[in-house]
């Protein structure tokens, strides 16, 4: 996934900032309408599921310290996000968000205190191959898709676009030496950023081996089932149970006041770019007001999920499956803005970049593809 994912993020964030402007509007200025509304139908339904997700794995989580309604909880903490977004200026909410990328060190510090033959799980990373049957392949796809996700085509496009105006820069492009100068800093950043993200997701998985599946539990239906599975973890400790509940819930409601906001803005700036509202968090609530809008009523949709009574950790899942369903077409639709050289200019993407992408549409694709064969055989 690494290799594709840096691909997908420097496509994105090079296409802000050479055009200035979110990749919905590219689409609407260069493209038809029917791509338009099929691209921002695709993220706005992935984003609204995962937000729904997000919240009710967060109230869950919260229920392991305080014995409140998981209803109150997920409207809690989509109250709390939509007024941090609202009156929290860009700069200072930006850092907030790089600050609560922080929670991710839960999964390493998880994984240190399990004590891994590390060799062992070097060589396993590059040769175990897993049976390919209905589960494995599904969770495969779920692993692809909260990777290179819906949300990013358009979140990371805008926040590009966010960042330079920002930084009061003009546009780029016009000035080539500068430019040239920004986009390597763009590449080194996007190169830092998503290796951090891809280690982790790998003291991710070796975490869940070394506790949830060393313990044989594979079939995890609610955050208490995954808190009380981490206790052997922490056995040598006094107040275990307690140990284990503080590392679980750090990853979970750390990660989920991260994510909500960012799914909730990606679906806004499509929204809005499709329809020309004034949109950005770098404007305050009065002069963006459908943009802030959009904002609360996708995050308020995603909530309504929660009153569903679905499972919040088999609707984590679903949600990872459906959002590599979704990247596909967005995938085929970044392909053809990052190769256009009218949109692009001299900066269109690159051989590097063309193979990094195609791969990973065929990787997605095939995956996609083999989920639905074995769909039918399992059935």
């Amino acid at each position: 996934m690494t290799p594709l994912l840096m691909a997908v993020q420097e496509s994105c964030a090079r296409i802000g900032a050479i055009t200035g402007k979110g990749l919905a509007a590219v689409i609407k200025e260069n493209y038809s309408r029917k791509l338009l509304y099929m691209s921002v139908v695709l993220v706005v339904v992935a984003n609204t599921i995962n937000i729904g997700a997000d919240l009710g794995a967060m109230a869950a989580t919260t229920q392991l310290f305080f014995n409140l309604p998981f209803v109150a909880l997920s409207i809690f903490y989509a109250v709390v996000i939509i007024l941090l977004v609202i009156f929290v200026s860009y700069k200072t909410y930006a850092k907030i968000l790089k600050w609560l990328a922080i929670t991710l060190l839960a999964y390493p510090l998880t994984a240190f205190l399990t004590h891994q033959n590390w060799g062992q799980v070097f060589a396993h990373t590059f040769t175990t191959i897993p049976s390919m049957d209905f589960n494995t392949i599904y969770l495969f796809v779920g692993i692809l898709g909260t990777t290179i996700s819906p949300y990013l085509f358009f979140w990371d496009t805008s926040e590009q676009v966010e960042e330079e105006i920002s930084k009061h820069m003009k546009k780029l492009g016009s000035i080539p030496e500068a430019t040239r100068r920004y986009l390597h800093k763009l590449r080194i950043d996007n190169f830092v950023g998503m290796g951090l993200a891809n280690v982790t997701a790998w003291f991710i998985v070796i975490a869940c081996a070394a506790t949830l599946n060393h313990s044989g539990i594979t079939q995890i239906n609610t955050a208490a089932d995954a808190a009380r599975a981490l206790e052997p973890l922490v056995n040598g400790f006094p107040n275990a149970g307690l140990i284990a509940k503080l590392i679980f819930s750090v990853g979970i409601i750390g990660l989920g006041l991260l994510a909500v906001p960012v799914l909730a803005g990606s679906s806004s700036y499509a929204i809005t770019e499709a329809i020309g509202w004034k949109e950005g968090l770098y404007r305050k609530f009065k002069r963006a007001i459908g943009f802030y809008v959009v904002i609360i009523s996708a995050t308020a949709v995603g909530l309504i999920i929660n009153f569903l009574n679905i499972n919040p950790i088999a609707a984590l899942i679903f949600t990872a499956v459906f959002n590599g369903i979704a990247s596909i077409p967005l995938l085929f639709m970044l392909i053809k803005v990052g190769n256009n050289r009218d949109i692009m200019g001299d900066y269109r993407n690159g051989r590097w970049s063309k193979l990094g992408i195609w791969l990973a549409l065929i990787v997605m694709a095939g995956s996609v593809l083999m989920l639905f064969y074995s769909l039918l055989i399992h059935h």
